[in-house]
């Protein structure tokens, strides 16, 4: 793999050539060198931006087990298309990643790709929240970290100990906030929606209620690191924003993303019954959306992420109530990302922080450094069709909607895939 990527805009804040319009030779998985001559093969960076590679930090693999439903090659190619040179996925798949042997799989397809799909390893067997796994095993076969997906850690004691656990291991527990026993048999948002269309509602309090648990148990427990120990996934809610921002002013190790659909659907748009529109947790209110815009702004909120959750028509053209929840976001991330926050703001969230919170290399522009890089238009428009989705499920509210800003190639690992 040779290219020399021409007259590009550097956007990486370490980078000396920050801002700048550069000519990158990139050979033999490196940069090496900029604004050089060269005679390899071109690609012309004109009206385009370059920076480090992106990672989304939540997926819902479907492989192994439902293949039929996303299986490794799809989810690759939905993630190089949004732009993502990393993509970190929950454990809940047949069998779930609890075993060295199950992280190995996805290392031997890693081998020969631009997108590294990397795990989130099970804290209990199955995720049933009962007993625990070998934890200390499965961080040296190279799980980046711990959650057990979309099943809440309701035991309170497996909680705590989990956090003492891996302290040793420097190792981010990864949480969904649900108190599943006020969620049971929620369909939306509860609110004067739900109460129009008659659908149990899922209340906000469920997810506040288990962060304020979850954050009173790590003060108890005495964890102090420099990097977040406990990061709570998909937080929705305008008061779990504020209970996250109580806990950071104190000083507690914590981190936060939310989904980037969140930012831009609310539950009236679900009065159509649309199964596009139902997800996990739920769309909440106008008042939540702005709540969670201005966490992201000032730092309460660290990553946005996809999300990533991938059905197909048996799942979700079936009546409201009985249809699954989620939608696939891999290549919409960015697009929503730039409109709601801006670049730079965006760079944060998709690039910097994740790399921190998951203990990732980190990569910069500048000569000698791994090539590791995402190459994106801000302005290009396009058409969120069912042809443009790389994924098996097509299932997403932004089906037929028109979006700005899209990746045009990603190298790493040796690879320069162009888009």
């Amino acid at each position: 793999m040779e290219r020399l990527v021409k007259n590009i805009k550097v956007i990486d804040k370490n980078s000396p050539y920050h801002g700048q319009k550069v000519d990158l030779l990139v050979s033999g998985g490196k940069i090496v060198g900029i604004n050089t001559e060269s005679k390899a093969e071109v690609f012309d960076g004109t009206d385009l931006c370059v920076s480090p590679g992106w990672t989304d930090g939540g997926t819902h693999f479907k492989d192994p087990g439902y293949e039929w439903l996303d299986d490794l090659n799809s989810i690759h190619e939905a993630a190089a298309y949004g732009g993502f040179t990393r993509v970190i996925g929950f454990p809940n798949t047949t069998p779930v990643i609890q075993t060295k042997e199950a992280i190995t799989y996805f290392e031997h397809f890693n081998r020969t790709k631009p997108v590294q799909l990397l795990n989130l390893a099970a804290v209990t067997r199955g995720c049933k929240g009962e007993d625990f796994t070998d934890m200390i095993d499965l961080h040296k076969g190279g799980a980046v970290g711990f959650s057990d997906g979309k099943e809440a850690i309701q035991n309170s004691d497996i909680f705590l100990k989990t956090l003492l656990y891996l302290q040793p291991l420097n190792a981010v527990l990864v949480v969904k906030s649900e108190d599943k026993y006020l969620s049971m048999y929620g369909q939306m948002h509860e609110g004067v929606t739900s109460t129009l269309l008659g659908m149990k509602g899922i209340p906000s309090a469920g997810e506040e209620l288990m962060i304020m648990r979850n954050l009173k148990l790590l003060e108890y427990s005495g964890v102090q690191s420099s990097l977040p120990v406990l990061h709570f996934s998909t937080i929705s809610t305008k008061g779990s924003v504020e209970l996250i921002r109580e806990a950071k002013a104190k000083g507690l190790p914590v981190s936060c993303d939310i989904a980037a659909h969140h930012l831009v659907f609310k539950d009236e748009d679900l009065m159509g019954f649309d199964t596009h529109y139902k997800v996990y947790p739920p769309f909440r209110s106008t008042e939540d959306i702005e709540g969670l815009l201005e966490g992201l702004k000032d730092g309460t909120i660290d990553m946005v992420i996809s999300d990533h959750n991938s059905w197909d028509a048996e799942h979700k053209t079936l009546e409201f109530d009985v249809a699954e929840f989620g939608a696939v976001g891999l290549q919409t991330v960015f697009s929503v990302c730039v409109e709601k926050l801006g670049l730079d703001l965006a760079m944060e969230k998709l690039v910097y922080n994740p790399r921190n919170i998951f203990r990732l290399p980190t990569s910069s522009i500048k000569e000698g450094e791994e090539a590791d890089l995402t190459i994106f238009s801000v302005e290009e428009e396009y058409e969120c069709s069912e042809d443009y989705l790389k994924s098996k499920g097509k299932n997403t509210p932004f089906l037929g909607k028109v979006l700005k800003g899209r990746a045009k190639a990603v190298v790493n690992n040796r690879q320069f895939k162009s888009l």
